[in-house]
Formats: structure tokens, C-alpha cells, sequence
């Protein structure tokens, strides 16, 4: 598989950066959707101060940098360095907007979500991020090690959130944590893939037949994997078989018409990747 060329990972960042950025100012600002990081702090900052959100999300990056820098040295934040400015440089250019209204904050919590998940999953998947408290969460992981770096993080957003809830309300504050699992949802199916399959795992004492018949009418691929029933003490054959989400009631039609005492597993494949599925 050829390596992705760096040049592209930063247009990767850049734009992912831009559309975060257009989220943050034109949907969350306007109905206070305080979703974590500093971007939420920025929100909290700008009500009660009137400092614009570039500016903050600029000057709490810049103490981040620095120790992170001293820490762990230019390697760790160059990439995030980008990102992090790109993002700064979005809230400082982009026009107000104000596509959504106002008196809808759900509508505001699930496109925001929708389009901040795009730019995220787009910053992600350059190795990057956007700095704020996922640097702070590293940062504060050398001196606490027995936490990971997402537990620490978990506790930082859940922070601001609880501080957003405090000044705007708890109404908003909810709605914020449709728009937090929203760009979860949208980030990591960009990441993993949106091109779900179905991974079958088939357990028979007809696995030739089944196998046989799998390859002739779906042209699918099938591995036989030698397996040991512990409570008989038999050898058996177990059958593993990826297919498409619209082949998987054939599968069963083809498993019930050979053998109907067979044992039928079936998992989602969140991403496939070679012949007959995604291609590298």
C-alpha cells in the first residue's frame, strides 16, 4: 500500500480545521453549545468577556505549545501545530453566518455535530489534532501515568461542559451532548470507514458443502479455520466468510438448506479493506 504523501496530510488538516471552525462560529457560538475543548472555553470567554474566539483559542493554545515543546519536543506538536492554527485562522476569517436558528437547538446540536464531525474525522486521520485538551490530557499524563490520555480527557471536556451548563443553562448543556456523541459518530465513521460488511463465522459437519456453495453462487471467499467442540471433543471445521450486508441473508438461505443444526455467528465488519470490498 503506498504511503499517503505528507503534502496531502496537511491539506487533510487544513481543511478538516476550516470546517471545524465554520462549525464552532456559525452554529455553536450563536446558541451556546458549549461542546469541550477549548473552543467551548472560547464560548464561555466571548459571553462573558466579548474576546473574540480566535483570540482565545490562540492564547490558552500557546502555553500548551510551549510546555509541550519543552516535554516532548517539536516531533509531537508540529502536526498539531498546523491544525491548531488553521483552526484559529478559520474562526479569525470566516463570516458570520448564522445559517441555523437560533430557537432550534437541536437542529443546531446535530449539523453541528454532523460538519464538526467531518472536520475532526479529517484532522484525525492526517495524525493530528486540534490541540486544546487532548495536548493538556498528555501533558498532565506524564505526571499522572495511571490515567490514560482519553481518561484525562474525559474529565477536562466534562469540565467545561459542567462550566458551560453553569452560565447558559442546562438546557444547552444537554443539547451540547447530542452534538459531542453526534461528532464521535461522524469522526470515527470516517476513520474506520462507512462502508460496512458482515464478517459469518460458520460452525458445521457439512463445511465442505456450505463452503462449496458460498463460492459458487456469491463468489465470495471462504477460510476454513480448525477448530475443537470442547464439550464433544471433536474436530470441526469453522467457516469464515466476509460479505456485504445484502449477502448475509443469502449466507443463512445457503446454511439452511445444508445443514439446519450448523451455529451461525455473525459480526459487523466496520471496515474491509482488498479484493471484492475497499480497495487500498
Amino acid at each position: 500500500m503506498k504511503k499517503r504523501a505528507a503534502a496531502t496530510d496537511y491539506v487533510l488538516m487544513v481543511l478538516g480545521a476550516f470546517i471545524m471552525g465554520f462549525a464552532i462560529k456559525n452554529i455553536y457560538d450563536p446558541v451556546k453549545l458549549v461542546t469541550g475543548g477549548v473552543s467551548g472555553i472560547a464560548i464561555i470567554i466571548k459571553d462573558m468577556l466579548g474576546i473574540p474566539l480566535w483570540l482565545t483559542n490562540t492564547l490558552l493554545n500557546v502555553p500548551l505549545f510551549l510546555a509541550s515543546y519543552q516535554i516532548k519536543g517539536w516531533k509531537f506538536i508540529k502536526r498539531t501545530f498546523v491544525s491548531t492554527a488553521a483552526l484559529s485562522l478559520s474562526l479569525y476569517v470566516l463570516p458570520e453566518m448564522h445559517m441555523m436558528p437560533t430557537d432550534d437547538m437541536l437542529l443546531s446540536a446535530l449539523f453541528g455535530g454532523l460538519i464538526s464531525g467531518v472536520g475532526t474525522g479529517l484532522v484525525f486521520m492526517a495524525n493530528a489534532t486540534t490541540g486544546g485538551t487532548d495536548m493538556l490530557a498528555a501533558l498532565i499524563q506524564k505526571v499522572m501515568p495511571h490515567y490514560s490520555v482519553p481518561q484525562i480527557m474525559q474529565v477536562l471536556d466534562a469540565a467545561i461542559v459542567v462550566a458551560g451548563a453553569a452560565l447558559f443553562g442546562i438546557r444547552p448543556a444537554l443539547y451540547a451532548l447530542i452534538a459531542i456523541y453526534a461528532v464521535a459518530r461522524v469522526s470515527d465513521g470516517i476513520l474506520e470507514g462507512l462502508k460496512f460488511s458482515k464478517m459469518v463465522y460458520i460452525i458445521s459437519d457439512s463445511s465442505r458443502e456450505i463452503s462449496d456453495v458460498i463460492m459458487e453462487r456469491l463468489d465470495r471467499g471462504v477460510t476454513g479455520i480448525q477448530a475443537e467442540g470442547m464439550y464433544s471433543g471433536d474436530d470441526k471445521k469453522m467457516l469464515c466468510c466476509v460479505v456485504s450486508k445484502k449477502e448475509i441473508s443469502q449466507i443463512k438461505e445457503i446454511v439452511r438448506e445444508i445443514d439446519l443444526r450448523a451455529f451461525v455467528i455473525v459480526n459487523d465488519a466496520r471496515e474491509v479493506l482488498g479484493e471484492g470490498f475497499i480497495e487500498y
